[in-house]
């Protein structure tokens, strides 16, 4: 494929320590990747990896797909935010995402409610607070008095929201730089990035090729070189399942939340249609994969973020074969 202007990958790279990186991050530039993009789940915090690559590698750009709006307050979050983009003028881009009730309420026992209005309401705060503007304001969800960031970032980063239904998808498209996609198949990639076109189709003063507003597409791919993978715990996710209910996939994905809900997780996992693997799950020779998350990006992807789990093959083969 020709190399497209942004094409980046997941780190930090599972069973290698975060000190051990920078060797991985050069060799990530060399091989012409422009962004590493971190998460936020029981591995490394968002942060802290990115930090790492601003030091090693400057010329990477950066990002965070998500950090969650629940489980930093709303001044710390905008430190952490600002902290990075400072370190990185013009390279870091921030995602944030409501995450699930097994990272918010089971594992930091903080209420998961609200979704939709916390992390629009934490995407407003953070658009005025990245600013260094005084910040009094009552939300639906929490409330800040007096807050005013005393470290601003020369440059201001990007905010991109997780999105996977409308609701979200018009939220990134009207008021966020990009949406953040992920767990879909490259087929899925067009609807949801219509819902975010035509949100931003709405706002007021925006410009883009057609008529369109550009808003930045960024979708953490999964890619596993073996024919088998185990996805029944994330389709069951109440988010994901709802957003594969959303694009149609209801009928051949009960069979498996009905296992799942009676406690059968073997059974649930042989009951993914293979061709629900084949779609949601990149696999086969790197040339394949390549082949793969190129279709991605021909339905509205601006940025691929690889998850790269190397099974069968070493990690250095993976990150080369699947190089721009």
């Amino acid at each position: 494929m020709t190399a497209p202007a942004r094409y980046g990958i997941t780190i930090p790279f599972d069973g290698i320590p975060l000190h051990a990186h920078r060797e991985w991050f050069a060799r990530l530039r060399e091989l012409g990747y422009t962004d590493v993009w971190s998460a936020e789940v029981d591995g490394s915090d968002g942060f802290t990896p990115l930090a790492l690559a601003a030091a090693w590698e400057p010329e990477l750009k950066l990002g965070v797909a998500i950090t969650p709006a629940y489980t930093r307050g709303p001044a710390l979050l905008a430190q952490s935010v600002a902290s990075i983009a400072d370190a990185a003028p013009g390279q870091f881009a921030f995602g944030l995402g409501a995450s699930s009730e097994v990272i918010v309420a089971n594992w930091n026992g903080l209420p998961f409610e609200n979704q939709y209005r916390r992390v629009r309401d934490t995407l407003r705060f953070l658009r005025l607070a990245l600013t260094g503007e005084k910040i009094t304001e009552t939300y639906e969800g929490f409330s800040v008095k007096g807050f005013r960031l005393a470290r601003v970032p020369e440059q201001q980063p990007a905010l991109y929201l997780a999105a996977l239904r409308p609701g979200m998808l018009h939220l990134a498209g009207r008021e966020a730089d990009g949406a953040i996609l992920n767990w879909l198949s490259a087929d899925d990639v067009r609807k949801a990035v219509a819902e975010v076109e035509s949100a931003a189709s709405s706002v007021e003063g925006t410009e883009g090729a057609e008529g369109a507003p550009r808003r930045e597409i960024v979708a953490r791919i999964f890619v596993i070189p073996t024919e088998d993978a185990d996805l029944a715990a994330y389709l069951n996710v109440t988010a994901y399942a709802e957003f594969h209910r959303w694009l149609g996939r209801g009928p051949a994905l009960q069979p498996m939340w009905d296992a799942w809900a009676a406690g059968d997780r073997k059974g649930a996992l042989a009951a993914i249609p293979d061709e629900v693997v084949d779609e949601l799950v990149v696999h086969g020779s790197t040339k394949e994969c390549r082949a793969h998350i190129q279709r991605y990006m021909d339905n509205g992807v601006t940025v691929p973020a690889p998850a790269v789990i190397p099974l069968g093959i070493e990690l250095a083969d993976a990150v080369a074969g699947l190089a721009p």
